[in-house]
């Protein structure tokens, strides 16, 4: 089995700044056109199998990257953003930020000690269920298999092929966005073949 996976096209709350986490926001332009030059790139790929993220960027970007494949895209909730809870929509420049966003900064810098906020999910809970979610794939069966995601939840997939512990979580940052990730099973075990990618420039 192998495995593409690619991180959603920008939103505007990216550039705003704001938690995101499972808020459904869709692309801006930019985050379309970075889809569609990944897209480009990836033309000759064969693609077996779609698994989107359910939110509409994750869902968006699926469809940009499939083209013309007539490949139903199958969603999985095991592969949504992290969940922020009450700080979702927020950002860290908002007057509505509360007191307790002072800690915010250990989601990024020290994930062991990140508390996270009312409704909010821990990284043990992300790292559960998208450890989850790769246990349910067949790595043994030929298939090539696109995987639509989200930047921290493509983060903690990576850290489950690459068996990074939760203080190295963040090993290169954030994944950019339309940053693609080539997996490979060889004999059972998940191997990254490459740092993620990414096809377009920065406008």
């Amino acid at each position: 089995m192998e495995l593409y996976i690619v991180r959603h096209g920008r939103t505007l709350w990216n550039v705003q700044r704001r938690m995101q986490g499972q808020m459904d926001i869709p692309l801006d332009e930019e985050g379309r056109r970075a889809a569609r030059v990944t897209a480009a790139a990836l033309k000759d790929l064969t693609i077996d199998r779609c698994i989107s993220s359910p939110l509409g960027r994750a869902m968006e970007t699926a469809r940009i990257l499939l083209g013309d494949r007539q490949i139903a895209i199958e969603t999985d909730d095991r592969i949504k953003e992290i969940s922020f809870g009450i700080y979702e929509g927020l950002s860290r420049f908002d007057p509505r930020w509360p007191c307790p966003g002072k800690d915010q900064h250990y989601f990024r810098d020290d994930p062991m000690r990140y508390d996270p906020p009312e409704g909010g999910e821990s990284f043990y809970q992300l790292l559960e269920r998208t450890g989850d979610f790769l246990s349910s794939l067949d790595k043994e069966c030929d298939q090539t298999v696109l995987v639509s995601t989200h930047g921290t939840a493509m983060r903690a997939l990576l850290a489950h092929i690459r068996h990074r512990s939760l203080s190295d979580f963040w090993y290169t940052g954030v994944p950019a966005n339309c940053a693609v990730a080539h997996i490979v099973s060889r004999a059972g075990v998940w191997e990254q073949t490459e740092e993620e990618k990414t096809f377009y420039e920065d406008i």
